[in-house]
């Protein structure tokens, strides 16, 4: 760690409030170290020297070792995350899915031969890693953004810095061990816990980093690309959404009811590709709605501890606060409840962050609760007469997803 008092971080289950783990967050000497090492172990070709196939026998073995520890792993990220302990075992059985068919590219990376310029010419094009590629990931889906990144820069060659959430770090630091393991090379994989404004700024900074892949909010995205952009770094965003469901008057009702449900409510919400809007037909709205508020009622609510729990709680407190607002302010809008409405008051549910999934109708396009992300259990219902006013009603979005 660098040469600052240590500074440590403890992070409480968002379900119950228990410490699960406490880190040593590191400062910008510890990433330029970690980024040196990156590029260090790159020169020496010991990763990216290596032919393709031998990496991607490593990374089916990698994926081998982590199904090995499916089920501590899914709890590790079920505590930090606030996620259900089913939905944090689907998540990484489709991360491991990833990893292999990652794996599998290795044997498929393609090159060119050119010979349209004539009998007496011949060229040759090559596809070759970039050095260090930086990666920093958000706290909603810890393992599955890694997996969406880590394997594909290893398989090419890449060395990698990760820059987890220094909420949900502890499946990252998990895997990184299990890198060892299966014979990567130390110096490729490199982990550093740290704050966003500190890290995430180094590694936009440090020119042993050639490229960003961020996933995270729109607001911080833009900062990266500005920050990137400077030091001529090439970036890959996946920012915030506000996705809509759009259901006509002769849809399916009950695949039409749990796709909407699941909508807004998968990861409580918490994803940037959430379906925060229903745009429903007006023929259809009062019974489609009244149905839908009814699901939504039922829903379990719990820990990682209670294998029926279909929604966990926020991921901290003041990003329940957060949600509460936008649900308040909605209702001082003019839009009105019809399921849930706020935190959840059940007695065994109180020591967690956990806000009822909620249901708003009478929701028009220039509400706040229309127009922003909320990251939360929480539906936005606008009717619409015409397929032309739907397709506007849709499209009236800022967010690129």
């Amino acid at each position: 760690m660098s040469g600052d008092a240590p500074n440590f971080l403890e992070r409480q289950s968002p379900s119950d409030g228990t410490i699960v783990c406490r880190v040593e967050l590191a400062g910008r000497d510890d990433l330029n170290n970690a980024s040196s090492a990156a590029r260090e172990t790159f020169n020496s070709g010991a990763w990216s020297g290596l032919p393709a196939s031998k990496r991607g026998m490593i990374l089916i073995r990698l994926a081998d070792l982590i199904e090995a520890e499916l089920e501590p792993l899914a709890l590790i990220e079920a505590q930090e995350a606030g996620k259900t302990i089913s939905a944090a075992r689907e998540e990484l059985a489709w991360s491991l899915e990833l990893l292999r068919y990652a794996a599998s590219l290795a044997w498929s990376i393609p090159g060119e031969v050119c010979s349209h310029e004539g009998a007496d010419k011949l060229g040759l094009v090559t596809r070759e890693p970039l050095p260090v590629i930086g990666m920093i990931l958000p706290w909603n889906f810890p393992t599955v953004t890694l997996f969406q990144k880590l394997p594909y820069a290893l398989v090419a060659g890449c060395s990698v810095v990760i820059k987890p959430s220094e909420l949900t770090a502890g499946t990252t630091l998990e895997y990184a061990k299990l890198a060892q393991k299966a014979g990567i090379p130390d110096g490729v994989v490199n982990v550093v816990l740290g704050e966003g404004d500190v890290i995430g700024d180094a590694m936009c900074e440090d020119p042993a980093i050639d490229m960003i892949s961020f996933t995270g909010s729109t607001r911080v995205g833009r900062l990266i690309a500005a920050k990137a952009g400077a030091n001529l770094k090439r970036v890959a965003l996946e920012l915030g959404g506000k996705g809509a469901n759009v259901v006509f008057a002769d849809a399916d009702f009950n695949k039409a009811l749990e796709g909407a449900l699941a909508g807004f409510t998968i990861n409580q919400g918490e994803e940037c590709c959430a379906g925060g809007r229903l745009l429903v037909h007006e023929s259809i709205a009062e019974d489609f709605v009244a149905r839908l508020a009814a699901k939504a009622k039922a829903m379990q609510l719990g820990g990682p501890e209670t294998e029926e729990a279909e929604l966990g709680p926020m991921i901290h407190a003041d990003h329940l606060e957060k949600v509460i607002g936008y649900i308040d302010g909605a209702v001082a809008q003019g839009a009105q409840v019809k399921a849930g409405g706020g935190r959840a008051q059940d007695t065994h549910l109180q020591k967690g962050l956990f806000v009822e999934p909620t249901v708003l109708s009478g929701v028009t396009a220039d509400m706040t609760i229309f127009t922003e992300e909320v990251f939360g259990p929480v539906l936005a219902v606008t009717t619409f007469k015409t397929v032309s006013e739907a397709i506007e009603l849709a499209n009236a979005t800022s967010f690129g997803l």
